[in-house]
């Protein structure tokens, strides 16, 4: 069931309060929107018993200096994210994005785009949720985020989308040089757009599409930690996109290596939208229908998405400690870094684990 189904019966039923104020919305309108229906068939047979390792590092080993940008934050309530949750438990979240560059080659791969300023920008459905129940702020957006930091988005060689989510794609024009990567299972989303279905939450032009590499499943070849399916970027063993199936059609992690001596990070988009499902504390929220006994939740296949978050969660419990895990809407992690200077956001690195 789509992503606004579940906004719009949590917020009609749920938190009533809140939310008075606002009109309803037509639910036959509703009915067509769909934007997780198109998750990657994998088998995802999982042992959480066993704990995968990750590859040493070679000799001159290469790797990523991870930079947090600045993308916006938006207000997400968690009936809608974790079990248990009560109906005032709203976060306003960053919609995090991030700046990566190869140690050697100096490349760079900016992963996600947050969110855009220009809402008007989104399909009207999108539009729609934003000024209703799920409203965003951009104080500072990626491209300005960058050029703070003494770099112009024309200047990034790679954009990779974890998913088409409207607070993940952004702003796309000023990245004019850019070759942008999504998973394939996204291309109907994009193909099948705004205005060319009238109910649709994404665009036909939220991407350029002569610039779009759409990543088939036979890239994924490797598998790497607990990762069955991985595509080894650079093939140097740097940076690997990880399929991460059960969000949302095409939904792309990355994993990467921060330091030639052992350390990592995992950029975990949506896989989770709060810690406490990696950490086991909480369970995924399921939320009724309007009454109707019919459990909706904001991942597309929860099983799998469930078995996923699993799978991250594995990387939170090496021994070694060598693994730093970002989901997107990590509001803790965001707070603290502000509190304490924010030298994770770029120009400054998100310091490496090992």
């Amino acid at each position: 069931m789509a992503l606004l189904h579940v906004l719009y019966w949590t917020l009609r039923y749920a938190l009533p309060n809140v939310f008075a104020a606002s009109t309803p919305l037509v639910v036959e309108d509703l009915a067509h929107i769909h934007i997780h229906d198109h998750a990657p068939k994998y088998s995802h047979d999982y042992d959480h018993t066993n704990i995968h390792d990750l590859p040493p590092p070679a000799f001159n080993q290469a790797y990523m200096s991870v930079s947090a940008l600045e993308a916006g934050l938006v207000d997400l309530p968690s009936l809608l994210t974790v079990s248990d949750a009560t109906p005032n438990e709203i976060h306003t979240v960053p919609s995090l994005a991030f700046l990566l560059t190869h140690s050697q080659s100096g490349k760079r791969i900016v992963f996600d785009l947050g969110l855009r300023r220009d809402t008007e920008a989104y399909a009207p459905y999108v539009q729609m949720m934003i000024d209703k129940w799920m409203p965003v702020t951009v104080p500072q957006n990626v491209e300005e985020s960058l050029r703070m930091g003494g770099l112009e988005a024309s200047e990034v060689e790679t954009v990779v989308l974890s998913h088409l989510h409207f607070d993940h794609i952004g702003d796309p024009s000023p990245f004019t040089n850019a070759t942008f990567l999504v998973g394939a299972d996204a291309k109907p989303q994009i193909t099948n757009g705004y205005p060319i279905n009238p109910t649709a939450s994404e665009t036909t032009t939220c991407l350029p599409l002569s610039r779009t590499n759409f990543l088939p499943h036979s890239l994924f070849d490797i598998s790497i930690g607990p990762f069955p399916h991985a595509y080894d970027f650079f093939g140097d063993g740097s940076l690997y996109i990880i399929d991460a199936p059960g969000h949302n059609a095409g939904h792309i992690n990355i994993l990467t290596r921060t330091s030639e001596t052992g350390g990592w990070i995992y950029l975990a988009g949506d896989s989770a939208h709060d810690v406490r499902l990696l950490t086991g504390e909480r369970e995924v929220a399921e939320v009724e229908q309007g009454g109707s006994g019919q459990k909706l939740c904001l991942h597309g296949d929860k099983k799998s998405a469930e078995t996923h978050i699993r799978r991250v969660g594995e990387l939170m419990k090496r021994k070694r400690n060598d693994v730093h895990v970002l989901i997107a809407h990590d509001w803790e992690w965001y707070e603290k870094e502000k509190k304490t200077g924010g030298k994770a956001f770029w120009p400054g690195v998100i310091p490496a684990m090992a």
